[in-house]
Parts: structure tokens; C-alpha cells; sequence
């Protein structure tokens, strides 16, 4: 970014993104480590009945992946600042700003968009962003083009796969391409 500019928002969902919980349960992914994190630890907000701790796959290179992508790193997640207790660690990340959720958190929202995305809309304040994450949906993308006064980039990812070189790649041609639009204009 230029002299002045701050870098675009790069908001992380933790559950989909980084760790491909919909993966098939007796293969963890190549290149992944698995951490248990204490149910009383999980924010779950009331989902899970059991108490046995949750199963986490994590791939550590992502945390260097990240860090040398042109963004400035946030936690969008159910995690909120947990993730930076049990998440962070394993991936090599410094304590990151997160989004608390608040009331929000959970709160399926009558129009169909995501509980997410009217926080995410409202932290980045007509800042860029991207967004990684496995629940948006086409409502969130015309949710984020009415509300939002700058550039956006909602990036699914596969639940079932986690991050992968094509996601880092698109994220960085996001981040490019702001760059260029500032430069030219």
C-alpha cells in the first residue's frame, strides 16, 4: 500500500478456512496437525452438547501464508479473541483485533444474510476487505455491495479442503488490485 494507507482488512473465520472440519473425520489433511481445545474453551454458542474437547485441524504454514499476504489480519470468527489463545499459536500469528459479535453472534437474521456480515460491513467502516470464510451466500455479496463504500471481496472456501495456494493467490490479487486502483487514480 501506499505511503499513508492502511493495508485492506483481511477478516479469518477459523472453522472452514483453517480448519476443514468437514473433512472426512478419520483423515486428517495432509500438512495439518490436530489440537483438542477444552469444550469450556470453544465458544459454541450452546451447539454442542458434548463434552469430549473439539477436534481442530490446523496447517501451520498458513500463518507464514498469511503474514505475507499485503493485509492487515482479523479474526471473524465464533473464536473471537480465543483464537488467539488456541488458533494463533499454532499457526505462528502474533495476537490479532477480532470482531466481537456480540448480540449478533449466531442470530439468524430474517432477510437470509449471514449474522456475520452486517458486523463485518460495520467494523471495516468503508475500509477494503476480504473476507475468507465457508457460510456466505449470494445475499451476503448484495449485502455487502448496498452497505459497504469500499471495495469487498467475499472468498468462499471449501469446508471440506481448508485454505489452499489458489485462496492465497486470490487474495492477493485482491490486495493488487486495490493497490493499482490507488495508484492510477
Amino acid at each position: 500500500m501506499g505511503r499513508g494507507q492502511a493495508k485492506p482488512l483481511l477478516f479469518l473465520d477459523v472453522d472452514g478456512p483453517l480448519n476443514p472440519y468437514a473433512a472426512q473425520p478419520e483423515r486428517r489433511p495432509e500438512g495439518y496437525t490436530t489440537l483438542r481445545v477444552p469444550y469450556e474453551s470453544a465458544r459454541t454458542g450452546g451447539l454442542l452438547s458434548r463434552r469430549r474437547p473439539l477436534r481442530v485441524w490446523l496447517d501451520p504454514e498458513h500463518g507464514e501464508s498469511l503474514l505475507h499476504l499485503d493485509y492487515e489480519l482479523c479474526w471473524a470468527t465464533t473464536w473471537m479473541d480465543d483464537a488467539n489463545r488456541w488458533i494463533g499459536p499454532v499457526l505462528g500469528l502474533p495476537d490479532l483485533p477480532f470482531v466481537d459479535f456480540g448480540d449478533a453472534l449466531l442470530q439468524e437474521r430474517p432477510d437470509g444474510v449471514h449474522w456475520k456480515t452486517g458486523p463485518l460491513v460495520d467494523y471495516a467502516g468503508g475500509r477494503p476487505f476480504a473476507w475468507v470464510d465457508d457460510e456466505q451466500s449470494d445475499l451476503d455479496h448484495a449485502y455487502v455491495t448496498a452497505h459497504h463504500r469500499g471495495p469487498g471481496l467475499l472468498h468462499h472456501v471449501n469446508p471440506r479442503i481448508g485454505l489452499r495456494k489458489a485462496d492465497f493467490h486470490a487474495l492477493a490479487d485482491f490486495a493488487g488490485s486495490l493497490e493499482t486502483s490507488r495508484s492510477s487514480g
